[in-house]
């Protein structure tokens, strides 16, 4: 590619599956993905102050709902929702009245595969969560 780097686009993946998005379901996909994953919980209404990260970073929410603001966009995340940050990217958040549970999976740009799929998917039990359609 001649001396281009790719950069990671950001991207907002609805959760499309039948099941429920397990932690041994998410975490395994992460892991083939090349990502470090980690566990991470917040109690209702907590609040991330603007940051970015060194690496890329994916959050993939198992229960509960956060809400990022990236640049003028607000992206609202429920069960099954997945976002892909890419490095450097100033973003902001905030856990839903419920809190949240979520993988947190980062990876240096130098370790990220080509992945076989980046669709947008939308999730049957939507269309009267809080969040649909964001």
């Amino acid at each position: 590619m001649g001396g281009r780097s790719e950069a990671m686009p950001l991207h907002h993946i609805p959760w499309s599956d039948e099941g429920e998005p397990t932690e041994a379901v998410l975490r395994e996909l992460l892991e083939r993905e090349g990502y470090e994953v980690h566990v991470w919980r917040d109690p209702a209404d907590r609040v991330y102050a603007e940051h970015h990260h060194d690496e890329d970073e994916t959050l993939w929410v198992m229960r509960g709902s956060l809400v990022f603001h990236v640049g003028g966009d607000e992206i609202a995340l429920g069960p099954g929702d997945r976002l892909e940050l890419p490095a450097a990217t100033l973003h902001r958040a905030v856990a839903g009245c419920d809190g949240a549970a979520y993988l947190i999976g980062r990876r240096s740009r130098a370790a990220r595969p080509r992945p076989e799929w980046l669709g947008v998917h939308t999730h049957p039990c939507r269309t009267g969560s809080p969040h649909h359609g964001v």
